[in-house]
């Protein structure tokens, strides 16, 4: 199995802390034995990821997922300006 290479790290992030900030940071990267700079970008991708996640994912109760799938399955026959929209879709849109 080949290993991917890692990519190279041309991108630069600077920022302006207090000295307790930085103390702080300091304090917690050696008790991981990181760098200042690797603690910093992992918390911030650790951070990031999770906001991200909690934007872009929808979770579901079960009753919610049961409600969302019988709505799905059960949809109504297209009315009339559906099947209009859908015809002038056809005639003025090409699919590959």
């Amino acid at each position: 199995m080949a290993l991917r290479k890692p990519s190279p790290k041309t991108e630069r992030l600077e920022a302006r802390l207090t000295a307790e900030q930085r103390a702080l940071i300091e304090h917690a990267a050696a008790y991981e034995g990181r760098s200042i700079s690797e603690f910093v970008i992992g918390a911030a991708q650790a951070a990031a990821r999770e906001i991200i996640e909690r934007h872009e994912i929808i979770r579901l109760t079960e009753t919610q997922s049961r409600s969302l799938v019988e709505l799905l399955l059960s949809s109504p026959e297209p009315n009339a300006a559906l099947r209009a929209a859908k015809e002038a879709h056809d005639r003025n849109v090409v699919s590959q």
